[in-house]
Formats: C-alpha cells, sequence, structure tokens
C-alpha cells in the first residue's frame, strides 16, 4: 500500500488509458469549469437589468470597467496558482480557486454601488484565473494517447453549459426576483463542487513526482492506466524553476511562434469575455427585445458546446493549427453578419453558428500550444499563452464598454470580426515560424497529434 492508500501495481498490471479509466478525472475537471463557465457569463446574462436598477447606479462605461476588473483578477489569480500549487498541489489549488469565485459571487450579490460590485467580480476573477489552466493541466495529463484536442474540447463544452446555465438562472430569476438571486445562486459551486474535488479528484502525478514523492505519483498512475512519470516530464517547482521554463520559449526554435501564440491567445480571450459580458446589451442596443437578447448568450454558448466536439475531432484528425484558424476566420464572418438588421430566426441561426466557431477557436490554441514544446517547455508554454491571453479578456469588455458609453455598440461587432482575422492569421504563421527557426519539435508542425504521444504536462496557472 502506498501513502495514498492505493496500491502500488507492477508496471504490466495497469488499466487501459483510455477515457473509460480516466473518466473520474475528466468528469470532476469538467464540474469545476462548468461552474467557471457559469460564473464569467452570469454578468453578461444579468447586465440589462442592473444597468435598468436606478438603486446599483451602473452606467454602460462602468459596466465595461467591471468587466476587466474580473479578467484583471483572472490575471493576478493565474500568477499566484502557480506558487500555490507548488505548495499545496493542484488539486487543492482548484478547490481554493472555486471558493474564492463563490465568495466573489457573494459580494456581488449584496453589493451596494459600483465599487462594491467591482471588487466582488474582481475577487471572483481571482478564483476565476488560477481554474480553466489547472483544470486543463490535470485533463492533458490523464488524456488517452492522441487524444489531446478532443480530451481539451469536451472539457471545455462545460464551459459553454454552464453559460447555457447562468443566461437559463437569469431569465427565470432576474425578472421576478431580481438581479442579486442570480448572483446568489453563483454561491453553489462552493457546496456542490468542493466536497466532490475533495474527496474524488486525484492529484497530478507530474505534481507528486516534483514535490519528491514519487511512490504516490506511481500509485496515481498506475491506478489510471497512465504511463508513470518521468522527471522532464514533471512541472518546474519554484520561481526559479518557472522562470528558467519562460526562458526556454524563447529559443531560435520556438520565440516566433511564442509571439505568434501570444497573439492568438489575446484575440481569442478578447472574443470569448468581450461576447460573454456584452453580448445581450448589444443585441439590445440592435433593436431586439430583453428577452431576446439575453437568450442570445444562451444560444450562442449552445453553439460552442457543438463546436467543442466537432473541433476536438476536426482538430484530431486535420491538425489543430488548421481548424483554430479557420475557426477564426469564420467567427469574424459571423461577427460581421451580426452588425445587420437580420430577421430573427436569421439572426437566431447566426449567433449559434458564430458559437460553434468563436469559443472553440481559443482552445485550439491551448491545443496547438500543446504541440510546439517539448515536454519540459510545455507547462511553461501552456500557462504564459493562458495568462497573456487574458490581457485580451480585460481589453475585450473594457473596449465595448467604451463604445457603448457614446452610443457605438454596434461597432463592437466590427471589432469582433478584426479580432478573429488576426487570430487566424497569428495561429497559421505558428507552422512556418517554427520551421523557419531551427530544430522542429516532436510533433507535426500542422499541429496533428501522433497517435502514440501523450502531452506529459499541461499549463502551470
Amino acid at each position: 500500500m502506498t501513502s495514498s492508500g492505493m496500491p502500488d501495481r507492477p508496471a504490466g498490471d495497469r488499466p487501459p488509458h483510455t477515457f473509460r479509466t480516466v473518466f473520474p478525472v475528466l468528469a470532476l475537471c469538467w464540474l469545476a469549469v462548468f461552474f467557471d463557465g457559469m460564473d464569467v457569463n452570469i454578468y453578461g446574462a444579468v447586465m440589462p437589468h442592473m444597468l435598468d436598477d436606478p438603486g446599483l447606479g451602473l452606467t454602460p462605461a462602468s459596466a465595461g470597467t467591471i468587466g476587466s476588473w474580473t479578467a484583471f483578477g483572472m490575471f493576478f489569480g493565474a500568477l499566484a496558482a502557480g506558487n500555490i500549487t507548488d505548495w499545496l498541489g493542484r488539486r487543492a489549488t482548484l478547490v481554493a480557486s472555486v471558493l474564492l469565485f463563490s465568495l466573489g459571487s457573494a459580494v456581488c450579490a449584496v453589493a451596494t454601488g459600483p465599487d462594491i460590485f467591482g471588487a466582488g467580480r474582481f475577487v471572483a476573477g481571482l478564483g476565476l484565473g488560477g481554474l480553466t489552466p489547472l483544470a486543463l493541466a490535470m485533463v492533458l495529463e490523464f488524456a488517452p494517447p492522441g487524444r489531446a484536442a478532443l480530451t481539451t474540447g469536451l472539457l471545455m463544452s462545460s464551459y459553454h453549459a454552464g453559460g447555457m446555465a447562468a443566461t437559463g438562472i437569469g431569465l427565470g430569476l432576474a425578472p421576478a426576483a431580481g438581479w442579486r438571486a442570480v448572483f446568489w445562486a453563483g454561491v453553489l459551486p462552493a457546496v456542490i463542487a468542493v466536497p466532490l474535488l475533495l474527496k474524488y479528484l486525484p492529484e497530478s502525478p507530474g505534481v507528486l513526482l516534483a514535490r519528491g514523492d514519487r511512490t504516490r505519483a506511481d500509485a496515481v498512475a498506475d491506478r489510471y492506466g497512465l504511463p508513470r512519470p518521468t522527471p522532464v516530464q514533471a512541472p518546474a517547482a519554484g520561481a526559479r524553476g518557472r522562470l528558467a521554463a519562460v526562458r526556454a520559449l524563447f529559443a531560435p526554435e520556438s520565440r516566433w511562434a511564442t509571439l505568434l501564440l501570444w497573439l492568438a491567445s489575446f484575440c481569442g480571450l478578447l472574443l470569448v469575455y468581450g461576447v460573454s459580458t456584452w453580448l445581450p446589451e448589444m443585441m439590445r442596443a440592435s433593436g431586439y427585445g430583453l428577452s431576446s437578447s439575453v437568450t442570445f448568450l444562451m444560444v450562442i454558448n449552445g453553439g460552442g458546446i457543438v463546436g467543442m466536439f466537432v473541433a476536438g475531432r476536426a482538430a484530431d484528425r486535420f491538425g489543430a493549427v488548421r481548424i483554430s484558424a479557420l475557426w477564426f476566420a469564420l467567427t469574424a464572418a459571423g461577427a460581421l453578419l451580426l452588425k445587420s438588421q437580420l430577421p430573427l430566426g436569421v439572426t437566431y441561426a447566426v449567433v449559434a453558428l458564430t458559437g460553434v466557431w468563436l469559443f472553440s477557436a481559443q482552445v485550439m490554441v491551448y491545443a496547438v500550444t500543446d504541440t510546439v514544446y517539448r515536454d519540459s517547455e510545455r507547462a511553461a508554454g501552456l500557462g504564459m499563452v493562458t495568462g497573456v491571453g487574458r490581457t485580451g479578456a480585460a481589453f475585450g469588455p473594457w473596449l465595448i464598454g467604451a463604445l457603448a458609453a457614446t452610443g457605438s455598440q454596434s461597432w463592437g461587432f466590427t471589432a469582433f470580426a478584426l479580432a478573429g482575422l488576426a487570430g487566424a492569421v497569428a495561429i497559421a504563421l505558428v507552422p512556418l515560424a517554427r520551421r523557419h527557426r531551427g530544430t522542429p519539435g516532436t510533433t507535426p508542425p500542422d499541429g496533428t497529434t501522433p497517435k502514440a504521444a501523450r502531452p506529459a504536462a499541461a499549463p502551470e496557472a
């Protein structure tokens, strides 16, 4: 028996490494990211009601600024989560993240003005910042061979399921009980997810090995059918190790690919958070009714769920680079169509299709990143792509808020289209940058994942 209470199985007595054997890990991470998506989308779902509440004193300009506060909280939360993971491990840090964004939702529910409400969104952002990178880290480490893109898509479908839940809660509660009741619903993750994560989620074998616990690392790997981790697969611990890993991203063979990935992530998260925060209000400004405008947020997240499954399977077959670039370009086309005055039924169809492309375009950036770097660099590479992208997450809500303050919300669709085109160009150039800057990595330059390959490490927050 190991110190974790699990039998230390012989190497030849492990279960097969399939989706079935790692289902508990994928399911628990899916649940955590579901609540992440619910929290992020709650603000957009109730913003029209909040703007109509004279007692709160929210204006379009301050609403956009508060949307950016969430992203700033996520940025600092992601930075802090890396060091906390060294100390507590990934499982405990995931739990702390869920508790933080639940606390932030409670602060928002009792806010008496924009300042307190913004503080609540910042606290929520601190928790949200570490959660998605850590959940991605877990599922990529546990992913079956050759299924990195599909596993990433499956995980991130939960974000959009959470977004749909937030919209449903907003439509059901806000008109009758007020917008505060919706934020009280955002406290549910602390009650539902935390006990399940503490009881059933294993610690990362790579993190256990990095902390010197070889016995428990091997035991967890054996239990879930994973290859036992090696030192090169363990994420670097401590600030010094993380700094060395970041410096390796700018080696001659990968420095330009790194910058392109950062730009693609910036554009992708600008789209994700700009749309999640402002789509209902932008559609209302375009002449649609309040209920229809909020429903658009549910529709676009429904499209996002479909997109994750389609993009994941397509990327495993054709390469994450090709799919991400195409999805970004289609997002740009969808944004331009939404700027036009279309019949309501056609608008719903365009919103749904834009959701299919928009959200999975960003997720496939993570899948591309996973193929660019060597095992020892992959954790830092994914973490930095996620972290730099947070600046786009802050810029998007602020930009649309600034446009809304001058009555120019319709220009937001043009901004989204430009971001989509820039993201498409950036991600499409990544293979070219790799071919022209020294020794290629161990994965094909088109972003496909060899069937025998398995991502060994994933992003530290």
